[in-house]
């Protein structure tokens, strides 16, 4: 039997998919602002702090530039912390505690090891969060470089990796969140201030569910999307992840049942936007792509090594075109060098105009040196 027809159903069954999902990232369908395009995602990927930010730039309509989403950062309606599988991503400030409830006991778990060779143990750690809320409290706010001055001088030894693993572990008590950005001249910012959590986020709010109010989150914003693909982005078990779908079945569709359960939440969706463009330019560790268990939905099998994630964890920027990763590009924010035109590479000539191209990358370069 000629086997093309079955190769076109799958490509328009991914097709179909890719339709659905630049919708639920917000690509085709854009928030009003930064801080609704933050709630909708619930947790946005931020390992590099000027990705993270051009995510959520990606996903709200109209001209918005680095400074507007550092001014979200500055309100207090969005920070960054380790939310899950020891990721850091940015988070509406009103949800990290809840999210940490379901996350963070797991995540210190899988620090264990790496706690025992650094000489990390629970006593350490609530001396460093004494001296952090000492140091903090009342308003203050301090750099990564101040904080670990004040553990050193208060006895607490932040050699080797020491005082990352001290920032992450408290992070993950919700002592400790990065808050307002720090001005860096001649550049965008590398780097936030930490601030208490308890002191700089005053909206935090506890669903009646938590467990199914997270998937319902994850799917609003991933869908379509099954458990399986929950439990790689949450790095909760699977068990876990599928109760968390029936728990939340209510206020879900699903779509499809093969090879498991794909769903979509009830009720209206985001509304498309004819404004939205064909191609984007999006950042490393993109939502999009890194956030489900199959990757070749949104880019072809024979071109993932070249995005990610490589032997060092790294997962390139991409260029997305009509819902399809039809590239990668490069671009520096160091001083200086931030307002240098990004370079594209895409893997297949033709899979976008070089208009189109140029046009996504306009819009990064026009975000990152507002």
């Amino acid at each position: 039997m000629d086997a093309s027809p079955r190769k076109s159903a799958r490509l328009t069954a991914a097709a179909a998919v890719r339709h659905e999902r630049l919708r639920s990232h917000r690509l085709s369908a854009p928030a009003a602002t930064v801080a609704e395009a933050a709630r909708h995602m619930l947790a946005t990927q931020s390992q590099e702090f000027w990705g993270g930010r051009w995510a959520l730039a990606a996903r709200t309509r109209g001209r918005t530039t680095v400074r507007d989403v550092d001014a979200a950062y500055g309100r207090g309606e969005i920070v960054r912390t380790w939310t899950m599988r020891g990721t850091i991503h940015t988070i509406p400030s009103a949800d990290v505690a809840w999210v940490l409830s379901l996350t963070a006991e797991r995540q210190r778990r899988q620090a264990a090891a790496v706690h025992r060779a650094e000489g990390i143990d629970a006593d350490e750690a609530d001396r460093a969060e004494i001296l952090a809320r000492a140091a903090l409290g009342g308003g203050n706010r301090l750099t990564r470089k101040e904080m670990f001055e004040v553990w050193e001088q208060g006895g607490v030894s932040t050699s080797r990796q020491r005082g990352y693993h001290l920032l992450v572990a408290l992070s993950l008590r919700t002592v400790l969140c990065q808050g307002p950005v720090v001005p860096r001249e001649g550049g965008p910012t590398r780097e936030q201030y930490w601030v208490l959590a308890d002191e700089w986020i005053t909206d935090a709010a506890t669903p009646a569910d938590p467990l199914a109010e997270f998937f319902i989150r994850y799917i609003a914003s991933h869908g379509l999307a099954g458990a399986r693909d929950f439990a790689w982005w949450t790095g909760l078990p699977l068990g876990v992840s599928r109760n968390a779908a029936e728990q939340a079945s209510d206020r879900l569709v699903m779509v499809a049942d093969e090879p498991e359960p794909q769903y979509v939440v009830a009720g209206a969706a985001p509304r498309r936007s004819p404004a939205a463009p064909d191609v984007v330019a999006l950042p490393p560790f993109e939502e999009y792509y890194l956030s489900y268990v199959d990757r070749t939905v949104p880019c072809a099998p024979e071109f993932l090594s070249a995005i990610g994630p490589s032997m060092n964890g790294i997962v390139r920027p991409i260029l997305v075109a009509r819902g399809e990763a039809v590239g990668v590009w490069t671009h520096s924010v160091a001083v200086g060098r931030h307002a240098d035109a990004p370079v594209p590479e895409l893997f297949t000539p033709g899979a976008a105009t070089a208009e189109e191209v140029a046009a996504a990358l306009d819009r990064y370069r026009d975000f990152i040196t507002a």
